[in-house]
C-alpha cells in the first residue's frame, strides 16, 4: 500500500504506525491538488495538528481534484472540526495506535460488498456505518473486537489458526501473538452472549471457526 502523507516530515508516532502496517511513504510538501495528484498513491493521510481549519478548507480542494480516500489525522479537541469537510473517508485520533491506523487503512483500500450489511441469524454488521447488533440492539464492542467479529462472520464455516487471525485482523505478526487472539474471542463470546457464544467454535489445537 501507498500513502501519500501531508505534511512531508509527520509525526513520529504517525510514521511509525503506518512504516510498522508495510506502508510506503510519499511524502507531499503542498496540499494542494497539484501536488497530491502527481503521487501514485492509494490513500491521503493529512494530519491536522497544526493550523486545523487553514488545512481543512485547502483538504476540500485536494479531495474534489484528486479522489483519493482521506485519512486525517486529528486531536480529539479538533475532532469536530472534520464534520465541515465532506469526502474525509475515515479518521484516527492521537495519540495514534498503530493497530489501529493499519487496520482503517485496509478498510480504505480493500474493495468490500456493495451491500452495506452482513447477516448471521440475528447478528448484523453495517460495515459503511461502522455498526454491530444483536437482535436490533447495538453491540458495545471495540475496533480491534468489530474487525474479529466481522472477519469470522464473512468467513464462517472454515478454522482459522491463531496466527492467520493475527495476519488478517490485526494487518501484521501483532507482537501480543497468539494470546491476544485467544483474549479477543473470549471477549466477543462473553458480549455475544448465552446460547450465542457457541457461534464461535474451538477447534482445539487448531484455532477458531465461526457458525
Amino acid at each position: 500500500m501507498i500513502a501519500a502523507v501531508f505534511p512531508d516530515a509527520p509525526s513520529e508516532e504517525t510514521a511509525d504506525g503506518l512504516e510498522l502496517g508495510g506502508v510506503t511513504l510519499v511524502p507531499v510538501t503542498d496540499l494542494v491538488p497539484e501536488a497530491v495528484g502527481i503521487v501514485d498513491a492509494d490513500v491521503l493521510v493529512v494530519e491536522l495538528d497544526t493550523q486545523p481549519m487553514r488545512r481543512l478548507r485547502d483538504l476540500g480542494r485536494v479531495i474534489e481534484a484528486v479522489g483519493l480516500p482521506v485519512l486525517v489525522v486529528v486531536l480529539p479537541e479538533n475532532l469536530a472540526l472534520i464534520e465541515t469537510v465532506s469526502g474525509i473517508t475515515d479518521f484516527v485520533l492521537r495519540p495514534v495506535d498503530p493497530v489501529e491506523l493499519r487496520m482503517r487503512l485496509r478498510r480504505l483500500t480493500t474493495d468490500v460488498d456493495t451491500d452495506e450489511a452482513i447477516r448471521f441469524k440475528d447478528l448484523e454488521i453495517n460495515h459503511l456505518h461502522y455498526r454491530a447488533t444483536l437482535a436490533g440492539e447495538p453491540m458495545d464492542l471495540t475496533f480491534v473486537e468489530y474487525e474479529l467479529l466481522r472477519f469470522l462472520v464473512q468467513n464462517p464455516v472454515r478454522v482459522w489458526s491463531r496466527s492467520q487471525l493475527l495476519s488478517k485482523v490485526w494487518g501484521y505478526e501483532y507482537y501480543g501473538g497468539a494470546r491476544t487472539v485467544d483474549v479477543h474471542i473470549r471477549r466477543l463470546r462473553a458480549k455475544l452472549g448465552g446460547e450465542r457464544s457457541s457461534w464461535i467454535t474451538t477447534v482445539r489445537s487448531v484455532g477458531y471457526r465461526f457458525g
